[in-house]
This record gives C-alpha cells, sequence and structure tokens, in this order.
C-alpha cells in the first residue's frame, strides 16, 4: 500500500474512533435522563470498542489500523513500522481526531441551550483529565498509574494477537474487545483515554484546563506503549523465535 493510502486509512480510522466513541458520550450518555434512555458508562464503553472493531475491519488490511499515536509508538517500539511512516502516521491520526470532533461539535449544536465548556450545563466533550476533571474525582497519580497500566495491556494484546502466530480474522475483534474492557475500567478515573490524539480533539475544542492537562494523556499512555513494545520485541517474539529454533 502507498503511503498517502495508508495516511488516508489512518485519518478516517481515527475520525470514526473519536466520533462514535466520543460522540456517544457527547450525544447519548445522559440522553433524556429524567426518562433514563441515555446508554450511560457500559454504553459508552462499548461504543469505544465497537468503533475500533468496524474501524479496524474497514482499515485494518491498508494501514494496520492503528487510530492511536500510542498504538503506533508501541508498534514502532516493536520494530514493525519505520519512523519517518510513524510520524506521518500521528499526524494523520491527529487531523482525523479535530476532524471527528468537529463533527461531534456540529450536530450537537443542532439542538438547544448546547455549549462547549467546564460549567454546569455545558459540555466538555468528553475530555480527560484528573481531579475536578476526572468523573470520580480521581487524583494525578490514580490517573498517571491507570493510564500507563491500561495501554500496556492494550499494546501487549494488540501486538499478541496482529502477530504472526496469532489467528487470523480475530484481530480486530479482540482489539475492540479489550478497549471495551479498559473504558468499563478507567472510564471513572480519567475518562478514558489511552489515545492521545482521542484525548487532543476535545481538548482543543474545550481549552483551558483541558488543554493544561492535555500533556499526561500523551505522557502516559507513550510509556505504556513503549514498555509493551519493548516487552512484545524482546521478551516476547525472541521467545517464540528461540522455541521455533529449537523445535
Amino acid at each position: 500500500m502507498s503511503l498517502e493510502r495508508k495516511l488516508i486509512a489512518e485519518v478516517l480510522g481515527t475520525l470514526w474512533l473519536v466520533l462514535g466513541g466520543c460522540g456517544s458520550v457527547v450525544l447519548a450518555a445522559n440522553f433524556m435522563p429524567e426518562t433514563n434512555l441515555g446508554i450511560g458508562l457500559v454504553g459508552v464503553a462499548f461504543a469505544f470498542g465497537f468503533t475500533v472493531v468496524t474501524g479496524a475491519y474497514a482499515f485494518g488490511h491498508i494501514s494496520g489500523g492503528h487510530f492511536n499515536p500510542a498504538v503506533t509508538l508501541g508498534v514502532l517500539t516493536a520494530r514493525r513500522i519505520e519512523a519517518r511512516e510513524a510520524i506521518a502516521y500521528i499526524v494523520a491520526q491527529l487531523v482525523g481526531a479535530v476532524i471527528g470532533t468537529g463533527i461531534i461539535v456540529i450536530i450537537a449544536n443542532g439542538v438547544d441551550g448546547f455549549s462547549i465548556g467546564l460549567g454546569r450545563g455545558e459540555s466538555d466533550l468528553a475530555i480527560n483529565g484528573w481531579a475536578d476533571l476526572s468523573p470520580g474525582g480521581y487524583d494525578f497519580w490514580a490517573a498517571l498509574v491507570s493510564e500507563i497500566v491500561m495501554t500496556f495491556f492494550f499494546l501487549v494484546v494488540i501486538l499478541g494477537v496482529t502477530g504472526k502466530e496469532a489467528p487470523i480474522g480475530f484481530a480486530p475483534l479482540s482489539i475492540g474487545l479489550t478497549l471495551t474492557l479498559i473504558h468499563l475500567i478507567s472510564i471513572p478515573v480519567t475518562n478514558t483515554s489511552v489515545n492521545p490524539a482521542r484525548s487532543t480533539g476535545p481538548a482543543l475544542f474545550v481549552g483551558g484546563e483541558a488543554l493544561e492537562q492535555l500533556w499526561l494523556f500523551w505522557l502516559a499512555p507513550i510509556v505504556g506503549a513503549v514498555l509493551a513494545g519493548l516487552l512484545h520485541h524482546y521478551v516476547i517474539e525472541e521467545r517464540a523465535v528461540t522455541v521455533e529454533g529449537y523445535g
């Protein structure tokens, strides 16, 4: 595949991830709370998982279906992609995240009273954060540990199910279910990032404290992803090669 086709796939896949995941929070999570018709935390978790499953099946054969700078850096650390291509992927993912957030804002503005912000009655567009910006009021250290650990295991699964010995055709489903589980665990802590592009799109629109806290949702996912990439390259894959060699 040409790099141009790969980048288009990454833009569209990341756009779909943000639109489906963050859009479910903004448009459907608390829809008509007086009648209990909102999809709630569980619905949001599945929305993120479903977008990854469908996006990966649609675009995975073109670009690998990263849709996430942390995934790209984890794959780079595992030596499955070149640095130049990884940088281009990350730029494409950021473009997709911003466009996806913009579409959410356009749709949400179709109802009277919608406004973006951190105040009462305003939409924060599903930003990530800690302390006052954490859905459950969790502090900085809880947010840091959560994002590192969740991203680490996300990449461990991704690298495992996309390896040479993995069953063919099941990778998108496994990855989507893993992302769903991660959201079920960590939405109360940080609103769940594990994806710097997903965090950046909403933060750019909300501004203020959301932008001030954005750095953590780059640092922590990158740390978790790089650790997973190193583990996979130097321990898991190396062991697999050794066993095969002695077979």
